[in-house]
């Protein structure tokens, strides 16, 4: 009897590598099918100067989402404003969307009205429209699945793989809250597991708590952009936290990148509140995730025109894919950028 063959534990992929292995014998067979996985979004051609971008995320109960602390209206917003984050990351806008659930009989009609009321919020905030989905039963909690359709010229279409030597690394907005916003939510939870007499204390704490349970699209970054005459030459969201997403910016570019510790914008609050943690509030910003901001590179005569712009910040800069990527600390060493945020399996 040959001797069985010894499985292989998802555990040892992590979620992008799965992805490639499972995927590694797939190819585009129809011409309309310009561009597969490997970026934010999927792009296929329906003329001959546009595209649509189509993307889709799960949400799962115990995963991606606490019930305990995330009300439902926030969690339908947050549902639909990641996906359309995926569209903008691609330098797109955002047209439909579907929604799919499966829920479970612990969940009430009113719950669920809750939820879509969120979605509906969102839709209005960034002018999509719901246009089909599914609902099934769940013995597990609530599952939500949103697919997004958004159209591009083909011209401007940003993906992952354009970042080119000296090229300008920028970020928006600033990072880390929505991490530390969840520690927060975490510890307030185990204090009322623990005593349910005792209050929830989030005094003061309501920027971080609401970029955790309700992050925004940059969907107007994508019209700043455009206004300013700035095409970026890549572009991701920062969904894993800020070192994940550099990463992959520079294996889809084969390039190097030099990123700088002082240059990162994080907000006075999220600071305190990472020292208040014993966290390093840096360490919140390159490995927390579920920022949402736009992570994209620019080509370096277009710094004048992004200069002093109060959304957009310079962290670093492409360099040869020989000489590395760095995170170049307070003092000028320059540190082996790594990956430690969220992991799927």
């Amino acid at each position: 009897m040959e001797e069985s063959k010894k499985l292989s534990d998802i555990k040892d992929f992590g979620e992008f590598a799965l992805i490639d292995h499972l995927t590694k014998n797939f190819s585009l067979k129809n011409a309309s099918s310009s561009f597969g996985v490997g970026d934010d979004a999927a792009v296929i051609s329906i003329s001959e100067t546009e595209v649509c971008l189509l993307s889709t995320d799960m949400l799962v109960e115990g995963v991606h989402f606490d019930l305990m602390y995330t009300p439902m209206k926030h969690l339908g917003y947050k549902s639909v404003s990641v996906n359309v984050s995926d569209i903008c990351a691609m330098n797109g806008i955002a047209e439909q969307i579907t929604v799919s659930i499966a829920v479970s009989s612990r969940f009430s009609t009113e719950a669920l009205e809750e939820l879509y009321s969120g979605i509906h919020l969102a839709c209005e905030n960034f002018k999509v429209d719901l246009v089909g989905g599914d609902t099934t039963t769940s013995i597990s909690g609530l599952t939500i699945s949103i697919s997004v359709l958004g159209r591009a010229q083909k011209e401007n279409v940003v993906y992952r793989s354009g970042a080119k030597e000296f090229d300008l690394l920028v970020v928006t907005g600033d990072l880390g809250a929505a991490y530390l916003g969840l520690q927060l939510l975490e510890r307030e939870k185990d204090v009322f597991k623990a005593n349910a007499q005792i209050q929830p204390d989030l005094d003061g704490h309501d920027y971080i708590i609401e970029r955790q349970l309700k992050p925004e699209a940059r969907i107007d970054v994508i019209g700043f952009l455009k206004e300013l005459g700035v095409q970026p030459t890549a572009m991701i969201d920062v969904s894993d936290g800020l070192a994940s997403e550099i990463l992959h910016i520079c294996k889809a570019s084969k390039v190097g990148c030099h990123l700088y510790d002082e240059k990162i914008p994080i907000d006075t609050k999220t600071s305190m509140t990472a020292i208040e943690f014993n966290m390093d509030p840096t360490t919140c910003a390159l490995n927390g995730g579920e920022d949402y901001e736009l992570l994209f590179t620019i080509k370096q005569e277009d710094f004048e025109k992004i200069k002093g712009n109060p959304h957009m910040t310079v962290i670093g800069h492409i360099t040869d894919e020989k000489e590395g990527i760095y995170l170049v600390d307070k003092n000028g060493s320059a540190l082996t950028l790594k990956a430690q945020g969220w992991k799927h399996f």
